[in-house]
């Protein structure tokens, strides 16, 4: 059987690209190694499935550091509405929730999944399961088919590739794609961990001194050797028996690998300020008129309103300040040293967890090679990318699977109207 479109992938982007290329009347197959299509999908989001974010194109692109920019020619032809709307119109209702992000009103990726499975065979896409792909080929500039791994080979006039980076191998993400795409000329920028988990070996993180203890809306920044931030993001944290995690962690992860590597050394240093709404002028004061309030009472006691007792005791610990200390008995400046902690606890993070560990690949097939309006290859004819398998990362809130559905649904059309006009 010779197709006109092969897509390589049933993850986010490798559906939508079938289902677009579908859609404009081209005879697709859709091929996946797994025994189960969507099975990223069905783990984003803590099992609820996070779609896309309702955000303006301008705060979703700042949202993706790893070459948002490059999106913008796409989102001029199909954008985070439009997403919105092609979910409802297969009859997966969304809500809004914080900061955008759109969940189905199920609470389900399952209903998500089977809505976009349904679809696929509506439109007659033929989908071959459990059948790995061994090579893409190509010949005269273009791409004409696929072998797979039982040796047999598949004709097609255009190829998508959308088998994802090289996180989360479960899903079967394990980087097969980067050959294929360098046998066709194209360069595969580095690899690295992003929206990973952070890894420190400061003694209070080995003694697990803070092991499992959460902290709310804090800022945590990646700094420079001179001790200014490299970014900073709000958000909640965790400290944990290897280091730090938690959408903040997450979202600085790979500040922490950049800076490694740009500085070259073996440690980076981070830093909390656990209490952003205050400066420290503001801070000392607040402090300064509870203990004048509650003169009797411990220093730790009286300390508690600020921040949870474990990180308050910590903080006293660092200060040198005895937790057991009349609050009417402390120095001001003890007062400004446990401020300083506050608004200022710096410490060595030495890496993150490896790239198997991480929910988003960083680096992949430069963006640089590609048509941004088709997520066509610049260098083979009739040869697609889509999703995380392109070097483009975005933070964790529903902006990596927007940029795999946008970039899917380019892919899919344009390679359907590449094969159709070549038929005879």
């Amino acid at each position: 059987m010779i197709y006109e479109v092969v897509v390589i992938g049933g993850g986010p982007s490798g559906l939508m690209a079938a289902i677009g290329a579908a859609e404009q009347g081209a005879n697709v197959l859709l091929i996946e190694k797994g025994s189960k299509l969507g099975r990223k999908l069905a783990i984003s989001g803590g099992g609820r499935c996070n779609v896309t974010n309702r955000l303006p194109v301008e705060e979703i692109i700042k949202h993706i550091p790893g070459n948002g920019r490059f999106l913008y020619s796409a989102f001029s032809e199909f954008n985070n509405e439009d997403i919105i709307r092609f979910f409802e119109r297969l009859g997966v209702q969304l809500k809004e929730e914080d900061h955008g992000r759109m969940f189905p009103v199920t609470d389900s990726a399952q209903s998500v999944v089977q809505a976009l499975v349904n679809e696929l065979r509506r439109l007659h896409v033929d989908v071959r399961l459990n059948t790995p792909v061994a090579d893409v080929e190509y010949a005269h500039g273009k791409a004409i088919g696929v072998t797979l791994k039982s040796g047999e080979f598949i004709d097609a006039k255009a190829v998508v590739v959308a088998v994802g980076g090289k996180s989360v191998p479960q899903t079967g993400s394990t980087g097969d794609g980067y050959a294929w795409a360098e046998k066709a000329g194209h360069t595969i920028t580095e690899l690295f961990p992003t929206e990973v988990p952070i890894t420190s070996n400061e003694p209070f993180i080995q003694e697990r001194t803070l092991q499992g203890l959460s902290l709310r809306d804090v800022a945590l920044s990646v700094l420079k050797p001179n001790g200014k931030p490299i970014i900073t993001h709000r958000m909640d944290m965790l400290f944990t028996h290897f280091g730090i995690s938690g959408p903040a962690a997450l979202r600085c992860s790979q500040f922490v690998v950049k800076a490694l590597k740009k500085y070259g050394t073996n440690s980076v240093a981070m830093s909390i300020d656990s209490l952003p709404d205050q400066n420290k002028e503001e801070l000392f004061q607040y402090i300064a008129h509870l203990c004048k309030e509650e003169p009797k009472k411990a220093i730790k006691n009286v300390l508690k309103v600020l921040l949870p007792e474990r990180y308050v005791l910590f903080l006293l610990e660092r200060s040198n300040i005895d937790p057991q200390t009349p609050a009417g008995m402390l120095a001001h400046e003890k007062i400004r040293t446990f401020v300083h902690q506050c608004k200022q606890f710096t410490f060595h993070v030495h890496g993150t967890l490896p790239l198997e560990k991480a929910f988003v690949t960083g680096g992949g097939v430069s963006v640089k090679e590609i048509h941004p309006k088709k997520m066509a290859s610049k260098l083979m004819e009739g040869l697609y990318f889509c999703g995380e398998i392109l070097d483009i990362h975005g933070y964790t809130g529903g902006y990596n699977i927007t940029a795999a559905l946008v970039t899917g649904r380019l892919a899919g059309v344009n390679a359907a109207l590449h094969a159709m006009s070549l038929r005879t």
